[in-house]
């Protein structure tokens, strides 16, 4: 089964959640939606039936969400048990309540807890306790997976059986939602990532890395045509985040920096590693009206809302993100930039 959203839109009272999209998660498929928390909250109360949406619907297959609203399975953010309850009884309880067939020391196996079955869950770690809420969601065994912020602060070893089970659910031909509101999260989690804010719905391009032959190639490439790229030429910025390739639109990126070698883009308060040089960048981004305001920064003039003059010598750019983020602007970057401001 797929899960579709059409034309769906939110408003609450004048105020705009989210505007119309259209999205299909089809099943063997785990997809996210980056968005802020109350896009995020939104549309779990809406898949819970808590609120409706102001337009547009949500189907399963051909069906109405509320018509067979029993086959989501949710993983929210906030654990939910029964803490005086072991590992085992909790699963045992699940199991019952939903009357299903799902093998207790499988799950055990699964989220790699056999060895802690007889642990009363108010003694678990945090990430523990989430595998034991990733297990009770198995057991459920619901056709469509709703997770919100699955990954927020688990160890390593629960992230990494966190992936099995997302590649497991694949390969039950499950259909997976993830919801948060962390980029890097949206990138490693899912294979098709998107994100949507009050501009409506946009695929974030990746690419897995072990399924190209064009990683570093492809790099070096785009860095010796840079000196060939035409000022109208639509062109990405490459950054790479755990083994995927993600691909930004010029006018996402906020700032760049540069620390100890290596160049970071700045978008919406989060930091993803890019190959190229600040050179390479500053060439590459000229035409989309970036500025080189400082030795190790390049700014995104659309996003700047004020120059700071904090003495004779010291100048900042303040931008217009939620942050109110602070760039560098050097004494002689502050003339070039007065000129071209016609000041």
């Amino acid at each position: 089964m797929s899960l579709q959203f059409l034309s769906a839109e939110r408003f609450i009272n004048d105020m705009l959640i989210f505007p119309s999209f259209d999205l299909t998660v089809d099943h063997g498929n785990v997809v996210s939606i980056y968005s802020n928390v109350n896009v995020r909250e939104e549309l779990i109360n809406i898949l819970l039936g808590k609120t409706k949406l102001s337009k547009g619907e949500i189907r399963i297959e051909q069906n109405n969400l509320s018509e067979i609203h029993h086959k989501l399975g949710f993983l929210f953010l906030n654990v939910e048990l029964y803490e005086r309850l072991s590992i085992e009884e909790m699963f045992i309880f699940i199991k019952r309540l939903y009357g299903t067939s799902a093998s207790i020391n499988e799950m055990l196996y699964i989220v790699q807890l056999e060895n802690r079955r007889k642990v009363r869950i108010h003694k678990l770690s945090y990430s523990e306790k989430k595998r034991v809420q990733l297990a009770c969601l198995l057991i459920q065994d619901p056709v469509v997976y709703i997770m919100e912020e699955p990954d927020q602060n688990l160890d390593i070893e629960s992230k990494r059986i966190l992936l099995n089970v997302l590649h497991h659910l694949q390969q039950l031909e499950k259909c997976t939602l993830v919801l948060t509101g962390n980029m890097e999260s949206a990138i490693t989690l899912a294979s098709k990532a998107y994100r949507l804010d009050e501009n409506g719905m946009h695929s974030i391009q990746i690419q897995n890395e072990a399924d190209t032959q064009k990683d570093s190639t492809m790099i070096e490439d785009e860095k010796a045509t840079i000196e060939h790229i035409q000022p109208v030429r639509f062109e990405k910025i490459p950054t790479k985040v755990n083994e995927k390739i993600v691909l930004f639109d010029p006018p996402e990126i906020d700032y760049i920096e540069s620390s100890e070698g290596q160049s970071y883009l700045h978008i919406k308060g989060e930091s993803f590693p890019c190959p190229f040089t600040l050179t390479d960048l500053e060439q590459r981004l000229n035409h989309f009206g970036f500025f080189r305001c400082h030795r190790s920064y390049i700014v995104n003039l659309q996003k700047v809302r004020e120059v700071i003059t904090w003495t004779r010598n010291s100048y900042s750019l303040v931008l217009d993100d939620s942050k109110k983020s602070m760039v560098p602007l050097s004494k002689s970057k502050m003339t070039e930039l007065k000129e071209m401001l016609g000041f």
